[in-house]
C-alpha cells in the first residue's frame, strides 16, 4: 500500500501559532501531528508516502530527515502552494503506479487506514471515507456511491441527509484526468465535481464508532487535547507513551501549590510557577508561566514567558 499525505498548508485559522511552526509539525500530546499521521500509515502496512509541504517546509524537511520510518519516504515541495488537488496531482505522480491511499494532514483519527484501503471500489475514480459530523456534512451519497457535493441532489428524499469527508480516501489512476497537470493549483472538490459531471463513479463508504478531529482552529486544536487527555481514543494512546492528565514533557518543573484542572499538556522544559492554575491549556516547549497566573483555555506557544492571567487565548511572542 502507498499513500499521500497533504501537508503544505498555511494553516491560516492557525495564527500567530502558524507564524513560527507549520501546522504539519504543530505537537499534539507533545508530538508532531505529521509524525502521528506517519506511524499510523507504518502500522498500516504502508511501503511508500509522499509528503507535499510548502509553509515553512525546510521545518518540516528537517523532522522528515530525523525520523526513521520504515517505509520509502518522498517530499514534493511546492514553491508555489498547489492547493489540494494540484498537491494531490503531484504526490500521485510521485508514488507507484496504482490506487494510493491519501490523507490529509491536519485531521486526527484512529480510523483503520488499512481497512479504509481494502474498501476501495473497483471501477471507481476515487472511493472516500465518509462519517456523520455534522458541522462538515455536504456530501450526498447513495448506495456506496456519490451524488453531490454541497446543495442536495435533484430529487433528494426529505429524509436524505448528507456526511463529511473524513480526510481520508483510495486514489485510482483514473482520478488523476479531472486534476490539473503536475504545477498547477487547483482545488480537490472541484475535481470531485467534474468527475461527478463527467459521468465518473466516485465511490464512498461510511465509517463510524471512530476518534476524528479537525486541528484548523485553536479551538478544535484545544478540542483534540481534552479529549485524547479524557481517555476518547484508546487505540491512539500507543502513539503517546505515559499519557496521563496533566501530561508533563521531559524536564518541565512546576512549582508548589500549582492547581491543573484538567485537559492540561506541559511541553519539555516548560516552567510553571507557584500558585499558578491551568485548565484546558496547552503549552509548548520551554515556555515560562509566571506565579500565581491562571490560564483557561490557551494555547502558550514555544519559549513565551507568560505574566498575566489569560482565557481564552493563543499567546504567542
Amino acid at each position: 500500500m502507498n499513500a499521500a499525505v497533504l501537508a503544505a498548508g498555511l494553516g491560516t485559522r492557525l495564527r500567530p501559532l502558524t507564524e513560527v511552526c507549520p501546522k504539519p509539525l504543530l505537537p499534539v500530546l507533545n508530538r508532531p501531528l505529521l509524525g502521528i499521521v506517519l506511524a499510523r500509515l507504518e502500522e498500516a502496512g504502508c511501503w511508500q508516502v509522499a509528503v507535499n509541504t510548502h509553509h515553512l517546509a525546510d521545518q518540516v524537511h528537517d523532522f522528515l530527515r530525523t525520523q526513521p520510518w520504515s517505509f520509502h519516504l518522498s517530499v514534493s515541495h511546492e514553491p508555489e502552494i498547489l492547493g489540494t488537488g494540484g498537491g494531490l496531482r503531484q504526490l500521485g505522480e510521485i508514488l507507484p503506479e496504482g490506487p494510493f491511499l491519501a490523507v490529509n494532514g491536519d485531521i486526527l483519527t484512529d480510523l483503520d487506514l488499512a481497512e479504509a484501503y481494502r474498501r476501495r471500489r473497483d471501477g471507481a475514480v476515487s472511493t472516500l471515507a465518509l462519517h456523520d459530523c455534522p458541522p462538515y456534512n455536504n456530501v450526498w451519497a447513495k448506495d456506496g456511491q456519490v451524488v453531490s457535493i454541497g446543495p442536495p441532489p435533484p430529487g433528494a428524499a426529505p429524509e436524505a441527509k448528507p456526511l463529511a469527508y473524513t480526510g481520508v480516501q483510495v486514489v485510482d489512476p483514473a482520478m488523476m484526468r479531472y486534476l490539473p497537470v503536475a504545477g498547477q493549483g487547483y482545488d480537490l472538490v472541484q475535481a470531485w465535481r467534474e468527475a461527478l459531471a463527467a459521468g465518473a463513479r466516485l465511490a464512498c463508504f461510511t465509517a463510524a464508532g471512530h476518534f476524528w478531529q479537525d486541528l484548523g482552529t485553536p479551538a478544535h486544536y484545544l478540542a483534540a487535547h481534552q479529549r485524547l487527555l479524557a481517555g476518547a481514543s484508546p487505540q491512539l494512546v500507543r502513539f503517546f507513551p505515559g499519557l496521563q492528565d496533566p501530561l508533563v514533557g521531559p524536564g518541565a518543573r512546576i512549582g508548589t501549590g500549582v492547581v491543573f484542572g484538567g485537559g492540561v499538556c506541559l511541553g519539555a522544559g516548560v516552567v510553571v510557577g507557584e500558585r499558578a492554575s491551568l485548565k484546558n491549556t496547552v503549552v509548548w516547549d520551554r515556555a515560562v508561566i509566571a506565579p500565581r497566573v491562571e490560564l483557561a483555555d490557551c494555547i502558550v506557544a514555544a519559549g513565551v514567558e507568560v505574566k498575566h492571567s489569560a482565557r481564552g487565548r493563543v499567546l504567542a511572542a
